[in-house]
């Protein structure tokens, strides 16, 4: 059967006339951006809290200063702050800035993918982390430090058998060794188990080196790690009212981790609304986007996305935060 031929318009040989066009006068028009907004320049030797009252009011500059409120908020409401933290936080030296926040109270539970552990166990005892994975991978050498192996997976398997989840676990064999670490002050999880915070670890097995040791114990790790998926559900049932969650530096495990904790709170008859998310990446990748920023604050909370280097962001949320504290304190 022949297609029936569909008669085409002419096109318009003419270009349109401008003449007729509407227009309004300027100062009629709603805008985005005034010279209010711009920013300062910074003067050489002016304060820090200077340099952060020139960052223009626009965009990412503007979602710092909303996070940084939303963290004093919760602070103030003592609700949960929760730092879901990838291990690469931890490999770009920011340690000691995250202890700090945790001392001051802007921090109160941290959670880690299984390769925290090892990079937090290493900074304490050797002062050093982060091996070249190409190099020791062609001689199967990748993964295999002796103390490493060893000290991590006996601290799980002591700290199941006493009833720890796998955070407090080598926090506490950190905190407890002899000899004692060399540079214990750099731990996250030795720092968060002398604060009595949570501290969790979430593993996949066989993402960390940990696990291709002879002392791995898979049983006593699935056991740790999950009483830890429900140590954060717990801080994620007190989510509501104020509280915040940040993602720091995890595009797949803790993402996915703290959307399960979201629906098994609210399953279990918490409201867990009205509270903010954040996501720290130097890409916005789709799960942290997805399940972090958009779908566990859909009409009940805020996002926020933060797009840069940890070593710079994490710092200039932190100062942020310090500089506004001592900011209100003195209005007082």
């Amino acid at each position: 059967m022949a297609r029936e031929r569909r008669r085409r318009r002419p096109l318009p040989r003419e270009p349109l006339a401008l003449d007729g066009v509407t227009t309004y006068p300027l100062s009629r028009r709603r805008s985005k951006v005034t010279l209010g907004d711009f920013a300062r320049p910074h003067r050489p030797g002016a304060s820090f809290s200077a340099f952060l009252d020139g960052l223009p009011r626009i965009l990412a500059a503007e979602t710092l200063r909303d996070l940084r409120n939303e963290i004093l908020r919760a602070r103030a409401r003592r609700r949960p702050i929760v730092w879901g933290l990838g291990a690469h936080v931890l490999k770009v030296g920011l340690s000691t800035v995250l202890i700090d926040l945790m001392e001051r109270g802007y921090v109160s539970a941290i959670a880690l993918n299984g390769a925290g552990i090892v990079h937090d166990f290493e900074l304490a005892v050797a002062g050093k982390t982060s091996e070249d994975v190409a190099d020791g991978l062609a001689a199967g050498a990748f993964g295999m430090a002796r103390e490493t192996g060893e000290e991590v997976n006996r601290a799980v398997v002591e700290g199941e058998r006493d009833g720890l989840g796998l955070g407090a676990s080598v926090g506490r064999h950190l905190s407890e060794r002899r000899p004692r670490p060399r540079h214990l002050e750099a731990s996250l999880l030795a720092a968060a188990w002398r604060l009595g915070l949570p501290a969790t670890v979430h593993v996949a097995l066989g993402t960390d080196i940990v696990h291709v040791h002879p002392a791995c114990d898979p049983g006593a790790v699935g056991r740790a790690t999950h009483l830890d998926f429900r140590l954060l559900a717990a801080q994620v049932a007190g989510l509501g009212g104020g509280g915040v969650y940040l993602n720091v530096g995890s595009a797949v495990v803790l993402p996915e981790v703290f959307l399960k904790a979201v629906t098994l709170a609210r399953n279990l008859g918490h409201v867990v609304e009205d509270f903010a998310t954040a996501n720290l990446d130097f890409i916005q990748s789709y799960r942290p986007g997805v399940n972090v920023v958009e779908r566990p604050v859909k009409n009940s909370g805020r996002g926020y996305r933060l797009t840069g280097h940890h070593e710079l962001l994490v710092p200039l949320l932190a100062g942020a935060l310090l500089e506004e504290t001592e900011k209100r304190r003195r209005r007082r």
